[in-house]
């Protein structure tokens, strides 16, 4: 009986923090405590009130967890300085779009390059880097779609696509073949 009292005793509680063993002391319930309700915070896409709640975090002593703190925080002013990014042009929106495509971050490519459309529906480049996202997501239809787009507002497109390594996931499709070489048809 005494050795399940001394179990319990060292058992750990799982936290947004990890696994971490109850305290009796109060200020490290109440670290705890402002840890999980920033990250509560910064699961729920409130950015910026989560960076608050780090940074106060971080002014106060948070222990062990300073270093958890520093790293959210971090994630925290990537994420609001991404949404601060201002372009001159659509076009150098799209360089920046295909850049993000390149380091695999699709899902905000996507949000870039459809602002493009959405401010420019005849943007016949940005239907063209979606045709290429789509493409390297494994979405056929979507590239199909994207690309006969951007091919109907530049016939320029056709040619590029031609030789486009990106597309290479696309080749065996009859259809993104009828679609690049209709000559052939």
């Amino acid at each position: 009986m005494k050795e399940v009292r001394e179990k319990k005793a060292t058992a750990t509680v799982r936290t947004l923090a990890g696994h971490v063993k109850p305290s009796a002391d109060p200020a490290r319930g109440q670290i705890l405590h402002h840890y999980e309700s920033a990250m509560k915070l910064l699961q729920e896409g409130k950015v910026e009130k989560a960076k608050v709640a780090f940074e106060a975090m971080l002014k106060g002593n948070a222990g062990d967890l300073s270093d958890r703190d520093r790293v959210h925080l971090s994630a925290c002013n990537r994420q609001i300085n991404q949404k601060q990014i201002s372009f001159a042009t659509p076009e150098e929106r799209y360089d920046y779009a295909v850049s993000l495509v390149n380091t695999g971050n699709y899902d905000d490519a996507r949000e870039h390059l459809d602002a493009i459309l959405k401010a420019n529906p005849s943007a016949d480049f940005a239907y063209y880097g979606l045709s290429v996202l789509e493409s390297l997501t494994g979405r056929a239809e979507d590239c199909l779609q994207h690309l006969s787009e951007a091919m109907r507002l530049n016939p320029r497109n056709r040619i590029q696509a031609r030789s486009d390594s990106d597309f290479q996931d696309m080749a065996d499709d009859p259809r993104f073949t009828e679609l690049l070489y209709p000559e052939i048809s």
